[in-house]
C-alpha cells in the first residue's frame, strides 16, 4: 500500500475556492466601487431588483464601449443613466399573458437594474446608444485626459544639447587648469 501525504491546506485552499464559486465572491469584491457609483447616480435600492442584464467593457483609444444584453426588453422600459464615473441601466422585464395554459418558464421577468463603474471619465453629454436584437450599445467617449496621448521625444535634440554642454565643460575644466 502507497502512503499519500496529506496536505490539508491545499484541501482547504480547493474548498476556499469551490465556495468563492458558489457565492461569486469576485463580484462581491466590488462592493465598495458598485456602492460608491450608485451613490453617484443616486440609485433607489428600496425597488425590488429581480436580475442583473450581462455587461462586457471594450476599452478603445477613444471611447469605452459597454455592451449589455437585455433580451425581450422594449427600448420604452429602459432607464439609462450616465455620469462621468458610471452607468446605470434600469427597466423592466414585463410578463406577457398568453392564453395557452403554460407550466413551466426559464424567462427572467421583473426589474432589473445594473450599475456599472467605468475605469476613466467620460464625456456623458456625448453619449451615443442604439438597442438592437436585445444587445443595447453605448459608445462613452473619454475625457480628453483619459485618452491615451503619444508624444514624440526627439533625441536628436538632446544629443546635440548634450555635446554642447560637453565641450563647454571641458573648454571651462581647461580654462580652470590655466588658471
Amino acid at each position: 500500500m502507497a502512503l499519500i501525504r496529506w496536505t490539508p491546506f491545499l484541501e482547504m485552499e480547493i474548498l476556499r475556492r469551490q465556495m468563492d464559486q458558489m457565492f461569486d465572491i469576485a463580484e462581491l469584491q466590488q462592493i465598495p466601487s458598485r456602492i460608491q457609483a450608485e451613490e453617484m447616480v443616486g440609485v433607489n435600492r428600496a425597488a425590488q431588483v429581480t436580475w442583473k442584464p450581462a455587461v462586457e467593457l471594450q476599452d478603445t483609444e477613444d471611447n469605452l464601449i459597454l455592451r449589455a444584453e437585455i433580451p425581450g426588453v422594449a427600448g420604452k422600459d429602459l432607464d439609462i443613466q450616465v455620469t462621468r464615473e458610471a452607468v446605470t441601466i434600469s427597466g423592466e422585464h414585463r410578463h406577457q399573458k398568453t392564453e395557452a395554459g403554460g407550466f413551466r418558464t426559464e424567462f427572467r421577468y421583473g426589474k432589473f437594474q445594473r450599475v456599472i463603474a467605468l475605469p476613466v471619465a467620460v464625456q456623458n453629454d456625448q453619449v451615443q446608444a442604439e438597442f438592437k436584437n436585445g444587445i443595447l450599445t453605448l459608445t462613452l467617449p473619454k475625457v480628453t485626459e483619459a485618452r491615451r496621448q503619444v508624444v514624440k521625444v526627439n533625441l536628436a535634440d538632446n544629443t546635440a544639447a548634450s555635446a554642447a554642454d560637453t565641450n563647454h565643460a571641458e573648454g571651462t575644466q581647461a580654462t580652470e587648469a590655466a588658471i
